[in-house]
């Protein structure tokens, strides 16, 4: 049984594993381990190489070509295209490693081995990672159970909070975000492919997927008004079932947001009146996240935490004590860490609040 990690996780064991060792990622197609690994080491200033190893058809891509050495008369492989020319670590990713051909794979097993490649040795210091899709669609490779042994594996399962953060630090739309807060198994819908699949195209059956929602999210910054048309291209993407329950979702939208709320909390607080139990904990959430990703002027910290306590006392003096025992609950979350310090150092008060429902929470 291999081990699972989520996003916090897998950023924390890429930072703390030995450059000496491998780490494979096991997961499903879509959620993010490239992104992930390549954000991680795009900020250590690393150069990082990617080769998709289901679509590689010559060893040569990896290993180079053999010429004949003028010096010794002897055949030696020239160096690839990405082999580093100042010496420097770099980092191989081989995405889809259960898909590569036999003869490439025999490569890999030398460079995971000894990190050298045709006799050449990587540079001191330089990673290697490869992940594994899962799922029956993929054309599969048998690997050696001693390549395996060569690596640390994981299974890489982040949670839909780590996509909500993620989504909200990289501007996805918020109809989406909210979209996927009151539908999460529609992020990884593998389990809810269409039930309509003519006799000719049965595997092309869409279902969505972390990628494909930051295409919809592109697609639709701009629309305000949702017609059929724009249903049925956003069902190219996502598939139909999802492409129509976030039509009905953009209808029963939030008439409030976050920077509403606690940017100017007098103005709008009547629009908490609409709200049911539900659309609290929804909003809550939105919340945390607003704070979390540090959206609001440096300037208006205080109009903030002065809103957010406001807002606490609100749900105090209509009794949705749920609905602050939820609120509490969200600061035990270290996916929420950075909105917990700002409150914990900035608001004692709303902290003096907090902590009471928390001792509830743990009793």
């Amino acid at each position: 049984m291999s081990i699972k990690i989520d996003v916090p996780e897998l950023n924390e064991i890429l930072r703390i594993t030995p450059s000496e060792q491998n780490i494979m990622l096991v997961g499903k197609h879509g959620i993010g381990k490239s992104k992930i690994i390549e954000d991680f080491y795009h900020k250590k200033k690393m150069s990082l190489v990617s080769f998709f190893l289901g679509q590689m058809s010559d060893p040569g891509d990896l290993i180079g070509l053999m010429h004949k050495d003028e010096i010794s008369g002897r055949s030696i492989f020239m160096p690839p295209f990405w082999w580093p020319k100042d010496n420097n670590p770099i980092v191989l990713f081989f995405d889809e490693l259960n898909r590569a051909r036999p003869e490439i794979l025999q490569s890999i097993m030398d460079l995971t081995l000894s990190k050298k490649l045709a006799g050449r040795k990587l540079p001191e210091g330089s990673i290697i990672i490869s992940a594994i899709n899962q799922g029956e669609e993929y054309q599969l490779t048998d690997l050696d159970p001693a390549l395996i042994s060569r690596f640390n594996i994981y299974e890489f399962a982040p949670t839909t909070e780590d996509w909500l953060i993620w989504a909200d630090k990289n501007g996805i739309d918020d109809r989406i975000i909210e979209f996927i807060q009151k539908n999460p198994s529609f992020l990884d819908g593998d389990d809810k492919k269409d039930l309509y699949k003519d006799n000719f195209y049965s595997d092309l059956s869409k279902s969505p997927d972390r990628r494909a929602w930051e295409r919809v999210s592109n697609f639709i910054k701009n629309i305000k008004q949702f017609g059929d048309i724009h249903i049925k291209t956003i069902s190219g993407i996502v598939g139909l079932q999802a492409a129509f329950l976030f039509k009905k979702s953009i209808s029963e939208y939030l008439n409030i947001n976050p920077k509403e709320l606690l940017m100017s909390f007098a103005k709008n607080k009547d629009k908490l009146k609409k709200l049911k139990f539900n659309e609290f904990i929804f909003l809550n959430e939105q919340i945390m996240l607003w704070i979390n990703g540090e959206h609001y002027p440096k300037n208006k910290k205080r109009t903030v935490l002065n809103s957010l306590h406001n807002y606490i006392k609100y749900l105090q003096k209509q009794k949705i004590y749920e609905g602050i025992a939820h609120f509490a609950s969200m600061f035990e979350r270290s996916t929420f860490s950075k909105a917990t310090a700002f409150i914990l150092v900035e608001s004692p008060k709303i902290m003096k609040i907090i902590e009471e429902y928390i001792t509830d929470i743990k009793m």
